[in-house]
């Protein structure tokens, strides 16, 4: 019988025909699982296995189940694919000759054998039933009484063929694409071109984002069709979710030796069946879910904790895991592991970061000693390595931040070990403290810079430590929009509480993330703070992505009641909606970055910003062969005008990060402006004085055109003779920070 329902579900899954699927090295389908469907069923299977291999037309069974069904029954069979019900058909099981169903009788049912399949039955199955990956096909059986005709059991397989879009290659493109961005703007950005690395950064950290916002889609407790979950745990990586044998050998003897009760899923698969959930908990009917509950409380103190921690034992014996858990399950980690992993590669990822850097610190200086490179090649960043290192920490902070939220967040409700919840108070804590702190002090800079320039920009992008140290909260924004990191902060942390907070309650997480994705949406594309058009447009299609799969979210809770065909179509809409704007987005950075390397002037490429800030960065790139303008970015930098870079700008002596590159402002070394008299232009002339260089002449004259007026500046930046006996020099550096 249960060979019959999985060849007719086979048969259904010609409905995905438009998508090719790629060739199995041996086709076959199976199902691992049996999931009542009935609060009284009298049949029930604690281990279910079923594999059918075409190729020899055979099918193995391993099926322990458990009877109170005394008798001869019938099994009403209904077949779908995609929530599309196909088939509906009643068999018989003494016609077809099933030993130990025909009559049932109770007790413990052992069935381990090999049935042959007939050439006949063999082929009603379509080839497209092996290759499509995550295949969505459902068995649904109820055993009917033949005398009193009365449902007494209704049990439910989920068949998969094994091919599933879930790839360890795919994790590693991804993972490698994305690692190898973040380090060309590094890279871009230590040889003088910061224009462009503002660029590059911005889309690799938007990349990035994306990727976490997919994973999140895999955390919620939601229903998701078999293809979503598959794709979503293609991201799973960016969230520190990645199984390693020997670590969580290690984890598992820490949590131990701290005091905690680790699960043991893996270890009785052989024994016991795991249901990857098809409802959320808050989506099953109440009946189903007081049969977890009461089951849950006749289990022993150990197995009542582990359900506490979302590993749900059925009835039948059986687990049951959804959300976060059904995430660990599918990348072979316990769930009772999953807070450590996140949390060590996490740590790691800084560790070997911080390598890097001081071993490219390292190469530099032994390059330039050597003569492999020349002197000023990175010289800012060899200058100022350690300030540079603190802001790409900084900046590691702010990546890892969404992942340690959630999982930091989980781990208070899950309680592994004593000293896993202090490591996760530690960790949210402090994290949140340090990008607080950070974006507390950007504000405070832009604030001054307001004050004294009326411009966020002059002193965010003039002062070369605050633009190493604390840039990366504010680079990718225009200046004005300094303060937009708030946002994105409690973006990422209300959705982490969302996701950590409401496991249990499907409905609940997908109304959440309809609104923080609509209201993050609307934030972004009414105030578009990014630093150009490129990026917001950018910006803003990822935000339109995530809100709708917020509203397929909302759809897939079934808060709708709607047929489970739409959730099958919605899913796989989902699936290629994402696929498809996830290679455009990859398409997109790969080429920006890569001709960025084949240009003489990188920063030409783009536009400069109109918030003038490359007017106050001292760029090697930006003002290209032409002392007039190297003039005017220097007087726009102010350092005519007595500004001594390196200093400190938010005079905060309580900085947690910064105490010791932070200098007392030195009266010695500012020039302080005179009162200038009422009129220092004389009586005749009354007005300011003129720019030096004639409007009336173009900038970069054509060919043949006049030439422009001479530099009021000399090769070494000194002034030359003004031209207008009415503007004394002084006047720039007295009006300089009005």
């Amino acid at each position: 019988m249960w060979l019959s329902t999985i060849k007719s579900v086979a048969l259904l899954s010609g409905l995905a025909t438009l998508v090719p699927g790629a060739i199995a090295a041996e086709p076959m389908l199976t199902s691992n699982s049996l999931n009542n469907c009935q609060e009284d069923s009298q049949f029930t299977a604690s281990l279910f296995q079923v594999v059918y291999t075409p190729n020899n037309n055979t099918a193995y069974l391993n099926i322990v189940a458990t009877s109170s069904v005394e008798g001869k029954v019938n099994f009403d069979v209904d077949i779908s694919a995609y929530g599309y019900k196909i088939i509906e058909t009643t068999i018989d099981p003494c016609k077809i000759g099933l030993a130990g169903l025909c009559p049932m009788t109770a007790g413990k049912i052992p069935l381990k054998f090999n049935l042959p399949v007939g050439e006949a039955a063999a082929s009603q199955i379509p080839s497209i039933a092996y290759n499509f990956p995550d295949l969505d096909a459902t068995v649904r059986v109820t055993l009917t009484m033949v005398d009193t005709k009365k449902s007494v059991a209704c049990v439910e397989a989920d068949i998969s063929n094994g091919k599933t879009v879930n790839l360890v290659a795919v994790k590693w493109v991804l993972a490698i694409i994305a690692g190898l961005v973040l380090c060309s703007s590094a890279i871009i950005n230590g040889l003088g071109h910061s224009n462009a690395a503002a660029h590059i950064a911005s889309g690799a950290l938007s990349l990035f984002s994306f990727f976490q916002a997919q994973a999140m889609l895999g955390l919620t407790a939601i229903h998701l069709p078999p293809v979503v979950q598959s794709w979503t745990q293609d991201f799973q990586w960016s969230m520190g979710i990645i199984n390693v044998d020997f670590m969580q050998d290690i984890f598992t003897w820490y949590q131990r030796a701290t005091g905690g009760t680790p699960s043991t899923i893996f270890d009785s698969l052989k024994t016991v069946s795991v249901q990857v959930e098809k409802r959320a908990l808050s989506a099953l009917p109440d009946t189903a879910v007081d049969l977890y509950r009461r089951s849950a409380a006749l289990l022993p103190r150990g197995a009542s904790s582990l359900m506490k921690r979302g590993n749900v034992m059925t009835g039948s014996g059986s687990y049951l895991v959804y959300g976060i858990q059904r995430v660990a399950f599918r990348a072979g980690i316990e769930t009772t592991n999953l807070f450590m992993t996140g949390l060590t590669f996490f740590c790691l990822f800084v560790v070997v970061t911080i390598g890097a850097v001081a071993a490219f610190k390292g190469f530099c200086e032994l390059a330039v000693k050597q003569k492999w490179m020349k002197g000023d090649t990175f010289l800012e960043f060899r200058n100022g390595w350690l300030t540079v290192l603190k802001g790409i920490l900084f900046r590691l902070t702010l990546i890892g931040y969404p992942q340690m939220a959630i999982l930091c967040l989980w781990e208070f409700t899950q309680n592994d070990s004593p000293a896993e919840v202090v490591l996760a108070v530690f960790f949210i804590v402090g994290m949140t403290a340090t990008l607080g702190w950070a974006a507390s002090k950007v504000i405070r800079i832009a604030r001054r810079s307001v004050a004294m320039h009326r411009n966020p920009a002059y002193i965010l992008f003039s002062d070369p430590q605050a633009l190493n140290k604390w840039g990366f909260l504010y680079v990718q924004f225009r200046a004005s929009a300094y303060y937009f990191i708030i946002p994105v902060l409690g973006y990422s942390l209300v959705k982490a509480m969302f996701l950590a907070f409401a496991q249990g309650s499907s409905t609940a997480q997908a109304i959440g993330f309809l609104l923080i994705e609509a209201a993050a949406l609307i934030t972004a594309s009414v105030l578009r703070p990014w630093m150009d058009k490129s990026t917001n447009s950018f910006n803003i299609a990822i935000f339109c992505v995530n809100f709708v799969n917020a509203i397929f979210l909302l759809i897939f809770s079934d808060v709708f009641n709607q047929p489970p065909l739409v959730n099958g179509v919605i899913g796989l809409i989902l699936f290629f909606l994402n696929a498809i704007f996830a290679t455009i987005l990859l398409l997109m950075v790969i080429i920006s970055t890569a001709l960025v390397f084949y240009r003489k002037n990188p920063d030409g490429r783009y536009q400069f910003m109109a918030d003038d800030r490359t007017s106050f960065m001292k760029s090697q790139s930006q003002l290209t062969g032409t002392t007039e303008l190297d003039a005017l970015a220097a007087t726009a930098r102010g350092d005519k005008a007595g500004y001594k870079h390196g200093l400190d700008l938010d005079d905060d002596n309580e900085s947690i990060s910064s105490a010791e590159l932070r200098r007392r402002t030195d009266t010695s070394n500012l020039a302080v402006p005179t009162r200038a008299p009422s009129n220092p232009y004389g009586r005749s002339n009354s007005n300011p004085p003129h720019s030096p260089v004639d409007p009336s002449v173009p900038l970069f004259p054509a060919a043949g055109g006049p030439p422009r007026a001479p530099s009021p500046y000399n090769g070494s930046g000194a002034p030359l003779q003004q031209q207008h006996s009415g503007s004394p020099p002084s006047y720039r550096q007295q009006n300089n920070a009005r």
